[in-house]
């Protein structure tokens, strides 16, 4: 079994400046509402009730439908999280769920051998290219899990044998927190395919796994949930994510770059890939073409996978200085210094950076706190109302009162229904009539998401504005001369 090399002090100094880098993106990130403020609302009910919600209680339109929450665990944390420290300990737990993902990655490509300086470049160049799949939701608490995952399988087809009985645990956390953990199954399945450690003991584990992931509320049903989430069409057709990525913005623009440069690392690297790690990249790669989604997979793979290629690459360079005497280390001051270098983004925390920075980016983005304490300090207007999906999550968390028409949840809501949000939240020809069909009196649009619905209601003599701020525009139905 390969065994870890004996790491100095600058290893750690080094990989603390990619995680200086990492953390100070995470603190950085606001929180945006769209998958975030509505699981909060279930976290605190689930607490609350003591059961997870089996009917829709957010949306009037859905109200009574049977749903399934299979990330109720990750909802509850987000929950407790939000009432221990608001925000700044929100996006802490941010920030440390990602650094220890990329900490388990690093580990993973220098037990196999990978270099120092290989090990930590391929590290950040990962960071920087998903950093725009960051956002908190469920899917921020699996990162860690499939890191952990990769470390493991890794280990075991070294020849390690008994880490492989970890995975039925990490399965039962994975199957409670998001439905991504049919990963870990994928993962497996092609180690026992195409791996070479004892498949015996891997076969044991991966039945333990499989095993592991019926304990949750809705046992069968956790996986009848991701059938149903990859295959439902309004998902398939209505969010972006699940669509193929696009070369659009910086990060996405690393992601294709990498994907390039793969094929020509592995063919003129020494280090051959073996077929286990082989059959990850190319199913992986699949994915992440296939779905936006799927892209940050691909890339905490490609964090282990390149140092490995490019530490084959300098397996001449290696054999040149075998001879020199090893470098002298100096522990303590590295030791201090990389701490330091980890502790200094704790500054750009929110509600610690606008102690000192005056014009400090906000925690939150496209989040209508303000137009939701306007609406709930008018209780009398009539409703229903209609209101911007990502509105929609921040509006069910803090003013339950208020049931929305349609949210981010892609997969509840019918393909009809999709089609006409879109409809009128483009101001298309039959906005007015799809608007009154709705039965909505109050609506709340969003003025960087929806723009042409803004002017569309400005010009209509049918609706009265009520409120206005920099991110949010409340109507109501009815000429404003009749108030």
């Amino acid at each position: 079994m390969a065994a870890h090399p004996s790491l100095k002090s600058y290893d750690y100094l080094l990989l603390a400046l990619v995680l200086m880098v990492l953390l100070a993106i995470a603190f950085l990130l606001p929180v945006t509402p769209q998958d975030y403020w509505w699981y909060m609302r279930i976290g605190k009910d689930t607490l609350a009730s003591g059961a997870v919600p089996k009917v829709d209680t957010l949306t009037f339109t859905r109200s009574g439908t049977p749903v399934v929450y299979q990330s109720w665990g990750a909802a509850v944390l987000f929950w407790l999280l939000y009432q221990a420290g608001g925000l700044s300990l929100t996006v802490l737990a941010r920030g440390l769920l990602l650094g220890l993902t990329f900490f388990l990655l690093w580990w993973s490509a220098r037990g196999m051998g990978a270099g120092r300086m290989a090990s930590v470049l391929a590290l950040l160049l990962a960071v920087l290219a998903s950093s725009n799949n960051w956002s908190v939701r469920p899917q921020l608490i699996a990162y860690p899990l499939f890191a952990l995952s990769l470390f493991i399988l890794l280990r075991w087809q070294a020849g390690g044998r008994k880490i492989v009985f970890f995975l039925p645990l990490v399965g039962l956390l994975w199957v409670n927190l998001h439905g991504s953990f049919i990963l870990l199954i994928l993962l497996e399945a092609a180690a026992l395919a195409f791996g070479r450690g004892d498949r015996r003991t891997l076969a044991l584990a991966a039945a333990g796994t499989l095993l592991a992931t019926l304990i949750n509320p809705d046992g069968f049903g956790a996986w009848i949930y991701v059938y149903h989430s990859l295959t439902v069409p309004s998902s398939q057709l209505f969010s972006a994510e699940w669509q193929p990525p696009v070369n659009t913005g910086w990060q996405m623009n690393l992601f294709f770059l990498t994907l390039l440069g793969f094929p020509l690392l592995a063919a003129f690297s020494p280090r051959r890939l073996t077929l286990l790690e082989w059959s990850w990249v190319l199913g992986f790669g699949f994915l992440a073409l296939w779905g936006e989604r799927y892209v940050i997979w691909f890339l905490f793979l490609l964090a282990v996978m390149i140092p490995l290629l490019l530490a084959g690459l300098g397996v001449k360079a290696a054999s040149l200085q075998a001879t020199k005497p090893p470098a002298p280390d100096h522990p303590l001051p590295n030791a201090s210094l990389a701490l330091l270098v980890v502790l200094v983004p704790l500054l750009l925390l929110p509600g610690v950076r606008t102690r000192w920075w005056a014009s400090a980016p906000p925690a939150t983005e496209d989040t209508p706190s303000a137009a939701t304490a306007w609406l709930a300090a008018h209780p009398n207007l009539p409703g229903p109302l209609w209101s911007e999906i990502g509105f929609s999550s921040y509006l069910e968390f803090a003013l339950p009162g208020r049931p929305t028409w349609i949210d981010t949840r892609f997969e509840v809501f019918p393909v009809a229904q999709w089609q006409a949000y879109q409809a009128i939240s483009e101001a298309r020809f039959d906005w007015v009539a799809l608007l009154q069909a709705s039965g909505a009196h109050l609506v709340m649009i969003s003025i960087s998401e929806q723009p042409e619905l803004v002017k569309a209601l400005a010009g209509s003599p049918s609706w009265c504005r009520l409120y206005q701020d920099g991110v949010a525009v409340i109507y109501s139905s009815g000429p404003c001369g009749a108030r």
